[in-house]
């Protein structure tokens, strides 16, 4: 960083950045600033660069903090930084890529510094770092009339909304969005979720106010594009033979071979490490969004970046509202739709839909009104298939998806008129040709399988049984696989059922006497018949509303009729299997009248003739299963670590090891 270091480890040398962090005031004016700013450099995209170039940076930024308050440089190159935003917007019209050039770095090495201020002071020391001004030796220290601290947030988010996204405007928009992301991460030093400040005041009341809706607006549109890092040759420079990077100016700053840092090939021919971040702008901005749509309310005033998460509306949608609700705005919802389709490989990408179909009705009606929910649907499927793969609360949030999209009867019924052809992500069978209802109910129910095997979370196994419940009424010509697993599910559960009911007799035989604390079996058993009573009424739900559509189901059901003897009789089953046993009873019957030796082509048979004929009201009809995600169950700040979790791992811009925020606390109980 300066104008004559190739390498990170030379940083602690270069003499520009010893001017910076030293004892010596420099004037705004001095032409220190254009050589110190003119330097060739390609943003990290990686931890692993992130990391390297944050170490060699803490030792330099110590020495700032223990000298800035004397010769406020940092102040200085933060207003030169300032200086320059001025007039980024006509730099980019008129393509004065040196001007644009020269800003991302002097805001690249703000945020540097930034990093570690926050790491190693409280945002009251923080201000006055911004505070200092040049001085003499031996007077008394003054500050400015200006909040330069709030002149720069102001700054970036200006930038953020008004310059184009463009190829030679890319890094610094990367940068400002970084930039406001490292503000925020004061959150990862403490314990306890942070709910003012003076940062959150500028942010949430200040002049960042008005520009709100344009904000969210932005950033949800930097995440739609999807624009990859350009090549470094689109980024002022042009590769030479001779290895460097050569600037090609026609202006008072002679050509000449500029520096390029060497963080892990980044100033190499191949430029951005596209493997380990293609999308840093996307993936930065989406973080950013998710971390300003979780900020707590405050006293007296609502999150305006969650009110305008809520209720932006589709640009085709030109009715007008009863009334004008705040920070409102509209997009285009095809294009969000496609966005949203296209990247739930990421945990932060499926939080954002989990967000917009809980909090946004205007969304939620138009991703249920879509008639390719396929393109939706199969990669949530896919992450929890593979919920070996997934942390926890990707999967919790896949689930929750799925439960509120269940909600809705239209979807249940939908879902099982769209036809899938080789899902290849499926290998336990060969599936061909199955409904994405059907494949929906196999997923769900090999998730719930694993966390009987491996986790055991009652949370989990709790929604993946609601959003089968809330579709049970709708099950429709189930594929045979799935109907044999929703039988197969539910002898694993006898099964288990048994074993703990038969240890819970042996542990009270032997113990006779011994007045030592029994293992709480009472308890493992309640779960299990709960789990139990659950399943029975999805079977009963869907033979009350829609047996003659699902033969398969009926003749799972009669093959393994003997898994369901022993609950006849049991005060917690019997109500619910009155149903089950009319129906087996029923069925059982008329293939005895059509002989033995069957066929299974003509036991279908039997069976579809006799849907037919089995009266309704030999049914008992029961209440409709309907269950229905409330986030009032979780408290506000809920999803606060796990958003930071995700910034984070997300490998750029915020690498250290945090003191305070426990990462992974979300309770999955």
């Amino acid at each position: 960083m300066g104008a004559n270091t190739s390498q990170v480890s030379d940083l602690s040398d270069n003499p520009s950045l010893k001017a910076l962090v030293g004892t010596e005031s420099i004037s705004e004016n001095d032409p220190f600033w254009n050589q110190l700013i003119s330097f060739t450099f390609i943003s990290p995209t990686c931890s692993g660069d992130s990391k390297l170039l944050e170490e060699a940076v803490i030792p330099l930024a110590k020495i700032l903090i223990e000298n800035n308050p004397r010769s406020g440089n940092f102040g200085a190159l933060v207003r030169i930084f300032l200086g320059r935003t001025k007039e980024l917007k006509i730099s980019t019209e008129c393509q004065d890529q040196l001007f644009i050039w020269q800003a991302h770095n002097a805001l690249f090495m703000i945020r540097c510094l930034l990093k570690v201020f926050i790491r190693e002071m409280s945002e009251e020391e923080l201000h006055l770092q911004f505070s200092y001004q040049e001085r003499a030796p031996g007077s008394c220290g003054e500050t400015g009339s200006e909040d330069l601290l709030e002149e720069l947030l102001s700054n970036l988010v200006h930038l953020i909304v008004e310059v184009p996204l463009l190829d030679i405007t890319y890094s610094i928009l990367f940068e400002a969005v970084t930039t406001l992301l490292v503000f925020f991460s004061y959150q990862l030093f403490h314990k306890d979720i942070l709910r003012d400040g003076i940062i959150y005041q500028h942010i949430m009341k200040g002049r960042c106010l008005c520009l709100t809706s344009r904000l969210v607006k932005t950033l949800l549109y930097n995440f739609i594009r999807q624009e990859k890092c350009p090549p470094p040759a689109t980024h002022i420079f042009e590769p030479k033979a001779e290895g460097g990077l050569l600037y090609g100016l026609a202006s008072g700053v002679a050509s000449g071979l500029w520096s390029v840092f060497t963080l892990g090939g980044a100033g190499s021919k191949a430029g951005i490490d596209q493997e380990h971040n293609p999308l840093p702008l996307s993936n930065q901005s989406l973080l950013l969004l998710l971390v300003l749509a979780n900020l707590t309310d405050g006293p007296g005033w609502p999150n305006p970046y969650r009110q305008a998460i809520t209720c932006f509306r589709n640009t085709q949608d030109t009715s007008s509202l009863p009334v004008e609700q705040p920070h409102t705005f509209q997009i285009n919802f095809n294009s969000l739709y496609t966005a949203l389709c296209e990247q739930q490989r990421s945990d932060q990408a499926t939080l954002l839909l989990y967000t917009l179909l809980h909090q946004n009705a205007n969304m939620r009606t138009y991703m249920l009104s879509r008639t390719d929910m396929d393109n939706l649907v199969l990669p949530i499927l896919e992450i929890l298939y593979h919920v070996e793969d997934r942390n926890s609360h990707h999967v919790y949030m896949a689930l929750i998806i799925l439960l509120i999209l269940t909600e809705d009867d239209a979807f249940n019924r939908s879902i099982h008129e769209v036809v899938l052809k080789n899902i290849s992500w499926y290998t336990e069978r060969s599936l061909t040709e199955i409904s994405l209802g059907s494949l929906l109910i196999l997923v769900v129910i090999r998730t719930i399988q694993f966390n009987m095997t491996r986790t055991r979370d009652k949370y989990l196994h709790t929604n993946c049984l609601a959003a089968l419940a809330n579709m049970s009424a709708q099950f429709r010509c189930l594929h045979q696989y799935a109907a044999q697993r929703i039988i197969s599910l539910f002898a694993l559960l006898s099964k288990k059922h048994n074993k703990v009911l038969e240890q819970a007799t042996q542990s009270l035989r032997g113990r006779q006497g011994d007045n030592t604390a029994l293992p709480d079996y009472a308890q493992d058993l309640n779960v299990i018949e709960e789990v139990i009573r659950m399943m029975l009424e999805i079977i009963n739900s869907c033979l009350c509303n829609s047996l003659h559509h699902n033969p398969n189901l009926v003749y799972a059901l009669l093959y393994k009729r003997e898994l369901f003897e022993q609950f006849r009789m049991h005060p917690s089953f019997q109500d619910i299997m009155q149903n089950l046993d009319t129906v087996i009873g029923f069925f059982s019957q008329r293939l005895e009248q059509a002989g033995s030796d069957l066929s299974v082509e003509r036991v279908q048979e039997v069976i579809m003739k006799g849907a037919q004929a089995l009266p309704n009201d030999r049914l008992k009809k029961f209440p409709e299963l309907k269950f229905k995600y409330v986030e009032e169950d979780q408290p506000e700040d809920f999803f606060i670590p796990y958003v930071w979790s995700l910034v984070f791992n997300s490998g750029v811009g915020l690498n250290w090891s945090p003191h305070g925020i426990e990462l992974f606390s979300m309770d999955s109980g």
